[in-house]
């Protein structure tokens, strides 16, 4: 297992920087620390992303993934620490970061009475990009909502236009915080699909969830998060066998099915958006 207190940088910013030049990662973060009054929210984390990977952070509310994520996008400046995203000092380049990064968040606040494709279209400006409506709209199952207000969306829909949002400017890095949250179990399978497809293209995605079966459905690494710290970081896979190898053992009996498998049995996988 990854030495989670240590950190992969032990130089600081240098050492980040010449990592992801090297493309041995694509986010390098170092030492990231952020305290609010007497609360401390990030207390010394340290990991590396490599390009293409799914990297997953798992904790608790308020445990402090929502806060390092929102450091390395650039919203939020560290007390001390450094960051680096392709190749970028976030620190120093807040908005450089922000042109070449995806943000979906799990609150959004779009314009209610612009059509779906108005709103892209003001993006794309906004960056100035060429990207395509139909096709981003396309890319998220609501080919058929061009035409309608964001207002009039379910709350499913709203969760896939925001990552429809999030691709205007073709980012090399997607920050996914909370993607699934609040979504029934069809749309939380095609939350799933989408992320599985931008990996497939070669996005590199940044996820936080509480959600231990997306974790590790998804992703490829992950580090757990818990006052403020790094407390694990590995495949979900090696996490779980090493718990084992202490001697864990599950006192409730394993199926190899769940409830939600037969919801969706039962039910079917097509999204209900209407």
């Amino acid at each position: 297992m990854t030495d989670a207190t240590a950190g992969p940088f032990p130089h600081g910013l240098d050492d980040a920087r010449d990592a992801v030049l090297a493309g041995t990662a694509i986010i390098a973060a170092h030492d990231l620390r952020k305290q609010y009054g007497d609360t401390v929210a990030v207390d010394g984390i340290s990991f590396s992303v490599t390009q293409g990977e799914v990297f997953g952070m798992l904790g608790p509310n308020g445990a402090g993934k929502t806060t390092t994520v929102e450091m390395l996008e650039g919203m939020r400046e560290p007390d001390s620490g450094s960051a680096v995203v392709a190749g970028i000092d976030v620190v120093k380049d807040p908005m450089a970061v922000k042109r070449i990064i995806g943000v979906q968040l799990q609150s959004n606040a779009f314009f209610d009475r612009l059509k779906l494709t108005e709103l892209l279209n003001l993006f794309a400006r906004i960056y100035g990009t060429k990207a395509s409506p139909t096709q981003l709209l396309e890319r998220v199952d609501l080919a058929e909502k061009g035409g309608s207000l964001f207002k009039t969306l379910s709350g499913g829909q709203k969760q896939r236009f925001s990552i429809a949002a999030a691709l205007v400017n073709d980012p090399v890095v997607m920050f996914l915080d909370e993607p699934s949250t609040g979504l029934d179990p069809q749309a939380r399978r095609n939350m799933w699909d989408l992320v599985r497809g931008l990996k497939a293209d070669g996005k590199t995605v940044v996820l936080t969830t509480h959600y231990m079966e997306e974790a590790e459905e998804l992703c490829d690494r992950v580090a757990v998060v818990d006052q403020g710290r790094i407390v694990a970081l590995d495949s979900p896979g090696a996490l779980i066998d090493q718990l084992l190898e202490t001697g864990f053992r599950n006192e409730r009996p394993t199926r190899e099915a769940t409830l939600e498998d037969v919801f969706i049995n039962m039910t079917g996988r097509a999204l209900r958006d209407e």
